[in-house]
């Protein structure tokens, strides 16, 4: 197996901690929080998505990918994503774009290093690392949100 084969396949698994989530979701699980935390199920679930997309263009060199991040952007939950379809069609988009741009890595490419300026200089495995635990991190809060949390009131 390639290097680039591998790594990928480190990530799609990784990411079934969120994928395997979203099945089940209704519409009315989008707006569940837990409080006192600010952020919706689906504010995370798009926020998943931006962020893959931001590393898609800009951690691994996709110009071409369109991304208006606005999570990232807005920095709170807005209470604007409730739209279920259009939040698994984002998320679906965001992953089938990244696992394109990743297959396209070289194999000796994983060690070159990238500079960015929200966490600074990491090679190509370190910042797939970054992605993998963001991914893993939000899809811990989903769970949670929507096994125990509540519409906002």
């Amino acid at each position: 197996m390639s290097t680039t084969a591998f790594f990928i396949q480190q990530w799609q698994e990784a990411r079934t901690r969120f994928s395997r989530q979203l099945p089940a979701l209704t519409a009315s699980d989008l707006a569940k929080k837990l409080a006192p935390a600010p952020n919706s199920a689906g504010f995370l679930i798009r926020h998943i998505a931006d962020v893959e997309l931001l590393f898609a263009k800009n951690v691994f060199n996709a110009p071409d990918i369109k991304v208006v991040a606005k999570t990232v952007i807005d920095q709170h939950d807005t209470g604007q994503w409730t739209d279920l379809q259009d939040l698994k069609d984002y998320q679906q988009s965001a992953f089938e774009q990244l696992s394109a741009v990743l297959s396209r890595q070289p194999d000796d490419s994983w060690e070159e290093k990238i500079t960015t300026k929200e966490f600074g200089e990491k090679s190509k495995a370190e910042a797939l690392g970054r992605i993998v635990s963001h991914t893993a991190y939000h899809a811990g809060q989903l769970a949670m949100i929507l096994k125990y949390g509540q519409p906002a009131l």
